[in-house]
């Protein structure tokens, strides 16, 4: 069964399990983000991935998409605002991920507090 973070930040738990069934034995979970907007439902982190729910994968089926870490090329915070960066906080909840070999793939999350956070998770891996 997948290891849970210590800080591990989980919207709803049913998107939670989701993850938890496709995630390897020594995998550790770090965060489960609700999402807004049409085509995507949930987006995932953990220590190897991202793993995200595509509504609209291929155009008309529906997905669990696992990006791993090392093939994320960049991750970019809308800067919709001026500024994006507020007292520490995002002031935009979006977030596009490029990863090698694909179009980008924008997550609208439920705040920029959220966006913030993944943004957060996914440096740690991304500047080792």
């Amino acid at each position: 069964m997948a290891k849970h973070a210590e800080d591990m930040m989980v919207d709803k738990k049913d998107q939670l399990e989701k993850i938890e069934g496709i995630c390897l034995p020594e995998e550790l979970i770090r965060a489960v983000f609700d999402l807004k907007g049409r085509g995507t439902g949930f987006l995932g982190i953990t220590d190897k991935r991202i793993i995200y729910y595509d509504k609209e994968f291929l155009r008309s089926k529906k997905a669990l998409v696992s990006i791993p870490h090392s093939r994320i090329a960049s991750v970019a915070s809308e800067d919709n605002k001026g500024f994006f960066i507020k007292k520490g906080f995002f002031v935009s909840d979006t977030l596009t991920i490029c990863s090698m070999g694909s179009e980008p793939k924008e997550f609208e999350f439920r705040g920029g507090d959220k966006a913030h956070r993944a943004h957060n998770i996914l440096m740690e891996y991304l500047l080792q």
